[in-house]
């Protein structure tokens, strides 16, 4: 499996920058399945082309246990180690590990630019024809020539195969291009030489960041990437669908703490938190939905065993990730921090076990029905003997002079609560699943409108 990616951006051999391969010393390296060879056959100022061969061992393959197809011979008439697919797709991320993040010390503005590149597979196999081809890779920004394969030229009346050959140009960011084919070739393949579980979503969505969701085969590429299995697409849906209209709200979020700043009500409210779960006795505690880690870092400083942080966004743990340091972390620390991808609407049998958990300003980000489906996973599967929920007070909106009459706080909140409402729904939620709730008013709490944070203890 040959592919190679080239560019005319001057100088052309910045591309040895942005792939950490230097243009002069072929490198290689193990796959599970073989090896993978990497060298230029040109690097100059005008033009760069890379070439990646995934080099696959067969019989190894068969031995393992990883080749067998669905019949006995499949492994000896089956042209599965040759395609350009999921083998491609490991080839990738092996090599270019670094390249795909988005990473690059050497060139660091050029890792956010569109420069010219293009990238050509002899032989990609294709279940859909040109037409999927066209429809996968065009809304990318590519101009695609997808030119059907015979199966033997030799015998032209035995007609075209599945397989094209591919060639992608664009004014693209690399680690967007390598990404896109990360997902998509094994896309069009429809089939993965391994076998698939719920670590394939995170996958997904990690590569996916940015377009999949907004993609129209959105749901094909999802079907077919997670082998059309219903307990894995349904949950990436779901995930899709919840982090779609909050693609990257930085700028939104920074705005809803300028408009609570007057107050310091961020530090009251994780303040807050704090100790109510410290005064539950709990050891090992997770905050569901925790975004960028601000609640995770003072958890951290309070010596519990365990903590975890859950997130349905990648990127948000990313940025947790590097707020609490993790990679300078000793290894005894290390030990009791844990960042986890998942959606709260689904149950995650992971969420088991803990003490208490924490939901800080989550709920008001949530669909009705999502909000039920969190409910039954926070309370009803996952079980903590402690939850605290936090939550604004819309009432208290108008003490904002800032805050237009009738805006939420956050653009992307699907609701805003008043004291009762919030009550009712809490007093439901412990009445369905069997817990007892009590509510903790949270920065200055107005005679007339009440707190501008409103917090609901739960105890089992």
């Amino acid at each position: 499996m040959l592919l190679t990616i080239s560019t005319t951006h001057r100088p052309a051999t910045d591309l040895g920058f942005l792939l950490h391969k230097h243009p002069e010393r072929p490198q290689t390296f193990g796959l599970p399945f073989g090896q993978a060879h990497v060298f230029y056959p040109e690097a100059s100022r005008e033009l760069c082309r890379v070439a990646l061969l995934v080099d696959v061992d067969p019989v190894g393959l068969v031995r393992r246990g990883s080749g067998a197809g669905s019949f006995a011979l499949a492994e000896y008439v089956n042209d599965r180690p040759y395609a350009a697919s999921s083998f491609m797709s490991v080839g990738l991320v092996n090599v270019f590990k670094t390249a795909m993040a988005g990473t690059c010390k050497e060139r660091p503005e050029l890792v956010g630019s569109a420069i010219p590149l293009e990238a050509s597979l002899p032989a990609v196999p294709a279940r859909g024809g040109e037409s999927l081809v066209r429809g996968l890779f065009e809304p990318l920004g590519y101009s695609v020539d997808a030119t059907p394969l015979q199966l033997d030229p030799q015998f032209p009346e035995w007609g075209e195969g599945r397989h094209v050959g591919l060639r992608l140009r664009a004014e693209v960011r690399l680690a967007d291009l390598l990404n896109h084919l990360y997902v998509l070739l094994p896309v069009l393949d429809d089939d993965k030489h391994y076998w698939v579980d719920d670590t394939e979503i995170e996958k997904l969505m990690r590569r996916g960041e940015g377009w999949l969701g907004q993609h129209p085969e959105r749901d094909l590429i999802v079907r077919r990437y997670l082998k059309h299995q219903a307990q894995l697409y349904h949950p990436a849906f779901a995930q899709l669908d919840e982090t779609a209209p909050t693609a990257d709200h930085g700028d939104d979020e920074e705005r809803e703490e300028a408009l609570e700043e007057r107050v310091s009500l961020r530090d009251q409210r994780l303040g807050t938190v704090e100790s109510v779960l410290e005064a539950s006795g709990a050891r090992r505690v997770l905050d569901l939905g925790c975004g960028s880690g601000a609640l995770l870092a003072r958890l951290m400083r309070a010596g519990y065993q365990e903590v975890v942080g859950v997130d349905v966004s990648v990127r948000s743990l990313e940025r947790a990730a590097r707020r609490l340091k993790l990679d300078t972390l000793s290894d005894d620390r290390r030990e009791r921090i844990k960042l986890l991808h998942s959606p709260l609407t689904y149950r995650d049998k992971r969420l088991v076990g803990y003490d208490a958990a924490a939901l800080v300003e989550v709920i008001e980000h949530l669909d009705p029905p999502r909000l039920a489906a969190a409910e039954q996973n926070v309370f009803g599967s996952a079980r903590p003997g402690t939850v605290v929920v936090t939550t604004p007070n819309v009432e208290y909106n108008v003490r904002w002079e800032t805050l237009p009459a009738g805006n939420l706080r956050h653009p992307d909140h699907r609701f805003e609560w008043t004291r009762e409402e919030f009550a009712a729904w809490a007093q439901q939620v412990g009445t369905r699943h069997g817990y007892s709730a009590r509510f903790i008013p949270v920065g200055p709490d107005d005679p007339e409108v009440g707190p501008p944070t409103q917090m609901a203890v739960f105890e089992r």
